[in-house]
């Protein structure tokens, strides 16, 4: 058996949080998994907090950082949705990024690196500054969805469409006519990945006109 060290810890957190959610997830079970006491894995992850930093940053720095040449706009776009796609291979990262009060130390070199590429594409501080607060968590590849994502039964939502719209016109139409998408995380009927680029594409958009207007 491989020699327990910090990295295998948290390679098989992630695994076990993958599999079983941060719900899953304790020092026991992570324990059992690698065959150890529980006690030994705190040679290696002072508590849970710690495993949870630990956890997110080996997450993170899947991200490809490196330095990339030519406009700002396709290479921020670039790296944000391949933030994107490390994220929903792990579904409960963007929770436990959330979770926490401090941003790890990946997640500052994530974040780092997108101002960077702003600033290398001419934009001043405070336009940036702007920017991450419009960008919030999309940054990093997610998104705070409106409406429910629990998967639901397409005729028994149609029905509920079709009985709020004396109530509700507007969104009884919209709810009724959006083509649906049984892989969506975001709503029924909603392509999740387009949505969140669609957003994506019109923020940028909107710093380049601010970057123009100077």
């Amino acid at each position: 058996m491989a020699r327990l060290s910090r990295e295998r810890v948290l390679a098989a957190a992630v695994a076990l949080a993958d599999e079983a959610g941060l719900d899953g997830l304790s020092m026991r079970k992570l324990a059992t998994e690698l065959g150890v006491v529980p006690m030994a894995l705190y040679k290696h992850v002072a508590n849970k907090d710690e495993l949870l930093d630990g956890i997110i940053d080996a997450v993170v720095s899947e991200i490809d950082l490196t330095p990339v040449d030519g406009h700002w706009k396709p290479a921020i776009r670039s790296r944000i949705l391949t933030a994107r796609q490390a994220l929903l291979r792990h579904p409960w990262a963007s929770g436990a990024i959330e979770s926490r009060r401090e941003p790890t130390p990946a997640v500052l070199a994530y974040m780092d690196s997108i101002i960077g590429l702003f600033r290398a594409g001419g934009f001043g501080v405070d336009e940036v500054h702007h920017a991450i607060h419009a960008l919030g968590s999309r940054i990093l590849g997610f998104s705070q969805e409106l409406f429910d994502d629990t998967p639901a039964d397409p005729d028994a939502q149609e029905q509920a469409a079709h009985a709020m719209a004396a109530t509700f016109p507007w969104l009884a139409e919209m709810a009724l006519r959006v083509a649906h998408d049984e892989k969506t995380v975001v709503g029924s009927g909603c392509d999740d990945q387009f949505e969140f680029e669609f957003a994506l594409d019109l923020l940028l958009d909107g710093f380049e006109r601010l970057r123009h207007a100077g």
